[in-house]
This record gives structure tokens, C-alpha cells and sequence, in this order.
């Protein structure tokens, strides 16, 4: 019989977050974060039993990252590696490839490495996550969950762009979209509140923090969503600039003779929130608005101004919506956001009631008036919890076929 223990590993640039998940009792057994991995101290925050601990420490490497997780995952009661069903990998890019978690063979890894130039900031990252861990349990399954795999349901004038066909066909220029996990999550706990088969439901999902997208979902299967090509696109970001003429990137280059890699470092790592206001922290942002400094009020402004484009946009998209839901570092938080995100859609039936709007601390919170034709939900995501779902799902046809 088949363990339901899933070990999911999100690797990025400098962190490493892990969470062990038993699936059939819906428990986080062990999480944490490993953190300024390289960097002169780094940070470890283990959360256990509901309780945390920080410790802070020189962590050189992923490798010594690794280490460090599977030494403290065998002093965890009941816990040895035999009794994993899988090791479940969140990889940011799948292309048009992957529509599923997948188990990794070599062939897939090879894929993944392959898809490094449409995520050079994440693939690599998430694929030395996969070759260390592979390292340390070469005998248990280890499964990727891609999350572009959400958005591959998008009929094709959505995620095609208006340039030459051959740029398509040879160069997989398209529109894969993101956050793919969290989008999925929330919309199943939406489906479940509102006691409705998944595949009747129709959402707006939003997934508002230092990454944002807004997603289109019909039928339970996303339609559209905000990001693109890569994490770029779309709504304004803790530094990312979201959507952006073109042309201003051919204009930097001829008047500042800035190169192609300045000008993408300067987009996503110097523009959104912190390129207005030199700040990426919400929450920092609201304390110098609310002093009266006019950068911080015009960064918290244009957030909020663009992601009420995109639910007006995706209203029209879907016609009939069953649901707006936030979730993410800000959407499940800022009260203001969702405020003025909402502010004037009353006549497109969406009211908020501003004081169930002041408290959103529930897994699902509902801050719509009784008087709203569309009900607004904040949801707790947890994108680690899809991942093993996912995963453990994947397992099980995989043994059925067999």
C-alpha cells in the first residue's frame, strides 16, 4: 500500500522551501524555509507542530541547503525516507511540453534544461533542486509539477500573440502563464464553498503579492491570465514592471545604449512597486502613503488600478462568474488593496462590505455583501498542498496502469 507522506521542494535562485505533507490526513507535518542561500548569514525558519523556529547560519550552497533539510527530516518522529511516496518538485517552466506532473526520468530532466531560456531566472534553480534531491533518494519516485500545466486549457487566441508565425513555431513565443498551483488551488476550495462541482464553476482568481496574476477560469479550466511568455507580464509587481509598450525597450537602447540584459534586469528586478517608490513591501508602502508621501500613494494606486482592469477585462471574458477570489501575501492581507481593487464595481455586481473586508483570517473569508450578484472570497493558498495532491493523484494512475 501506498504511503500518502510527500515531500515537496521549491527551490529558487538563493532559498529552498520544503514542506512534508501527509495527503489523506491534509497535515503539513514539517515546513520551512532555507533562505539568502550563497549570502554571508543565511536564515532557516522550520515550522513544526505549530510552532517556529529561526536560526540563522552560514548556508554556502543547494547542496549544503539539501543536506541540512535531510538531516533534520530524519530527527522528525515517524520519519524515514523510506516512508515517502514521492518527492514532489515545483518547476516553474514546463512550455507546451508538460500539461501534468511528471515523473523525472532523465529525459525529462533533459526537457526541463532544455526550457532554461524561457525561465532563466527559475528553471535552473528548480532543476538543481531536482538533481540534489535525486542525489540523496535515488530509489523514490520524484515528481515535477510545472506551473505553466494550469494555463495549457487556454484556446489558442488567448495565449497566442499577434507577431510572425514563425516566431510560434520555432521559437515558442506564446503567452504560458504562472502561479498555475495557486490558481488551481483556490478555485477547487471556491468550487467546494460554494458546493459545486469544479467543472460547473467559473472564477476570477487572483493571486496578489511580490509575484501577481490575475487568472480567467471556466469550467474549472483556466481561459486566460495576466502572465505571459514569463512571470512578466500582466499586473504590477514587487519588481516587475507588468505590462509594458514594447517600443520602451527599444527606445532605452537607442537613447541610453543600454544592452538587452541591463534593460531585463532593470524589469524585473528594479521596476513594479519598488521602481515607483524604492520600496517592493506592501506593507512598508502603506505606512509611507499614509505619512503622506505621494511615490508610495502613487505605487499602492497603480497596483490597485491595474488589477481592477484585469477583473473588468476577465468579466467580459467569462460573461457569468460564480466567484472573485484573492488570495497571495496581499490578497489574502491588505484590506486597502481589495478596497480600492473593487472600488466603483458595485454596478458590475461586485460589492464589498467593508467591515467583513477588515478581517480575513479564515481559510475562506467571504467580504462581499449579501447584496452582491458575484461573491468575493479571500482564500488561504497553499500552492505546497496542490503540489503533493497533484503528485500523490499522479502516482496513483500511474499504478493503476500498472
Amino acid at each position: 500500500m501506498m504511503t500518502s507522506q510527500i515531500l515537496v521542494l521549491n527551490a529558487g535562485s538563493s532559498s529552498l522551501k520544503y514542506s512534508l505533507i501527509d495527503i489523506k490526513n491534509a497535515e503539513h507535518r514539517y515546513s520551512g524555509l532555507i533562505d539568502r542561500i550563497g549570502e554571508t548569514l543565511s536564515s532557516h525558519t522550520q515550522h513544526v507542530n505549530g510552532t517556529s523556529l529561526k536560526t540563522e547560519l552560514r548556508i554556502a550552497d543547494h547542496r549544503q541547503a539539501i543536506d541540512l533539510l535531510f538531516s533534520n527530516l530524519n530527527q522528525q518522529p515517524n520519519f524515514h525516507p523510506d516512508t515517502l511516496a514521492c518527492v514532489a518538485h515545483r518547476v516553474v517552466h514546463g512550455g507546451e511540453r508538460f500539461h501534468a506532473p511528471t515523473r523525472i526520468s532523465p529525459d525529462v530532466v533533459h526537457a526541463i534544461r532544455e526550457l532554461i531560456p524561457l525561465a532563466p531566472l527559475h528553471n535552473p534553480a528548480n532543476l538543481l533542486g531536482i538533481e540534489l534531491s535525486l542525489a540523496q533518494l535515488p530509489n523514490t519516485p520524484q515528481i515535477a509539477v510545472f506551473d505553466t500545466a494550469f494555463h495549457q486549457s487556454l484556446p489558442d487566441y488567448a495565449y497566442r500573440y499577434a507577431v510572425p508565425e514563425s516566431w510560434y513555431q520555432q521559437h515558442a513565443v506564446r503567452r504560458y502563464g504562472f502561479h498555475g498551483s495557486s490558481h488551481a488551488y483556490i478555485a477547487e476550495q471556491a468550487a467546494q464553498w460554494l458546493n459545486k462541482p469544479i467543472t460547473d464553476c467559473s472564477f476570477i482568481s487572483l493571486h496578489l503579492g511580490n509575484g501577481a496574476s490575475a487568472c480567467a477560469i471556466a469550467k474549472g479550466r483556466s481561459v486566460d491570465t495576466s502572465m505571459g511568455m514569463t512571470p512578466m507580464e500582466g499586473l504590477v509587481m514587487g519588481t516587475r514592471s507588468g505590462d509594458l509598450d514594447p517600443s520602451i525597450i527599444f527606445y532605452l537602447q537607442r537613447e541610453l545604449n543600454w544592452s538587452s540584459q541591463e534593460i531585463e534586469n532593470q524589469l524585473n528586478k528594479h521596476s513594479g512597486l519598488k521602481g515607483l517608490c524604492l520600496e517592493n513591501d506592501m506593507r512598508l508602502i502603506h505606512q509611507r502613503a499614509e505619512t503622506g508621501d505621494r511615490q508610495a500613494q502613487l505605487a499602492r494606486s497603480l497596483f490597485a488600478y491595474r488589477v481592477k482592469k484585469y477583473i473588468g477585462a476577465y468579466l467580459a471574458v467569462l460573461g457569468e462568474v460564480d466567484a472573485l477570489l484573492f488570495t497571495g501575501g496581499i490578497g489574502e492581507n491588505d484590506c486597502w488593496l481589495r478596497q480600492n481593487c473593487l472600488e466603483g464595481l458595485a454596478r458590475l455586481g461586485l460589492s464589498l462590505d467593508s467591515d467583513l473586508n477588515q478581517h480575513s483570517k479564515n481559510p475562506i473569508t467571504v467580504i462581499s455583501t449579501s447584496l452582491s450578484n458575484i461573491p468575493i472570497l479571500v482564500i488561504r493558498t497553499d500552492e505546497e498542498f496542490q503540489i503533493a495532491k497533484e503528485s500523490y493523484h499522479s502516482l496513483l494512475l500511474s499504478s493503476e496502469k500498472t
